[in-house]
């Protein structure tokens, strides 16, 4: 916020200094400054999910990485998976290769066992997040561990930068209780990674230098963040509907939001009660060659990262 003074409000204020000088009350004289709201970014796009199905037969809805959204750098791709149908996801991401990026799960319902070609394993349940950072190579699976019941949560890409793409892989498994919550005006808001206000996430040493953060807002709730004005932004709607700047659409359940860049502050609002995650970070800049499980910048390095999985040499560095 910041106070901006009109011609009008500084002629009464020089009116009113003769009569500081002879000892009177000066209350009704000394002009109130406008108080402006500082510029927010506003609505750049607006993409809804389309329904897909990945991995072993799981149906998800894909909104980043999508035909409408091929790509905004450096995110590649954000699928939400959620049903309470166990057809819908029992059968899971069995194992299979990534190479050149990162990979982001985020749970919030229900539970997923990962594995690993390194020898790692975990589980993921309601509010934890995993970020993995696959590098050079590795071969993992994303399993259900449930048979029933409702499975929610989030798969998102993000990309590496070319001296990074071929770096030791990396897990950050974090727990639900180590993610930090924090108030925010009318809004609670969980940090997974970036900072807000003086609480810093739990996820670290990611050279995009990424915010995301699950913002829940009551009815006529509102909450504002700065990001750097560098960084590409988003917002996934997860629940009710969300406006982002005052003279902005209410924007429903189940679509992605593109930030304008430029202004520093991400503001939104809500008359009825929303939820929606927020994803900024430092654009990378540079090609991008995708070719299923792998991320990288030309198509010859692509042809490599295929023929080092045929020959099982993916993972050794």
């Amino acid at each position: 916020m910041h106070v901006q003074w009109t011609r009008r409000d500084w002629m009464r204020l020089a009116a009113a200094v003769p009569m500081v000088a002879a000892g009177c009350s000066v209350d009704r004289a000394v002009p109130r400054p406008v108080v402006v709201a500082a510029p927010a970014r506003r609505v750049a796009q607006v993409v809804a999910s389309s329904r897909t199905m990945d991995g072993a037969g799981v149906r998800l809805g894909r909104s980043l990485g999508s035909a409408a959204l091929p790509l905004l750098d450096p995110f590649l791709m954000l699928d939400e998976f959620r049903s309470d149908d166990p057809n819908d996801y029992i059968a899971g991401f069995p194992s299979h290769p990534h190479r050149g990026f990162e990979t982001v799960t985020y749970m919030l319902a229900g539970a997923m066992e990962h594995r690993d070609s390194l020898g790692n394993s975990g589980r993921l349940g309601p509010g934890s997040v995993q970020w993995m950072t696959a590098g050079h190579g590795i071969v993992h699976s994303e399993m259900p561990k449930q048979e029933q019941g409702l499975m929610h949560g989030f798969q998102l890409w993000v990309n590496l930068p070319a001296d990074r793409k071929l770096v030791r892989p990396l897990y950050q498994d974090i727990a639900a209780t180590s993610v930090p919550e924090v108030d925010v005006q009318d809004s609670r808001a969980r940090l997974l990674a970036g900072t807000l206000g003086a609480e810093r996430g739990p996820v670290a040493g990611i050279v995009t230098a990424p915010h995301m953060i699950d913002v829940s807002l009551g009815r006529r709730g509102r909450f504002e963040h700065a990001v750097p004005p560098t960084n590409n932004a988003f917002a996934y709607i997860i629940e009710g509907s969300v406006r982002f700047e005052s003279d902005g659409a209410d924007v429903p359940r189940g679509n992605l939001v593109v930030l304008e860049r430029g202004p520093e502050r991400v503001r939104a609002t809500s008359a009825r009660g929303g939820r929606f995650l927020l994803l900024a970070a430092e654009p990378i800049g540079e090609p991008v060659a995708r070719r299923g499980p792998f991320v990288m910048n030309t198509e010859t390095e692509l042809d490599r990262a295929v023929a080092d999985y045929r020959a099982g040499t993916l993972t050794q560095l």
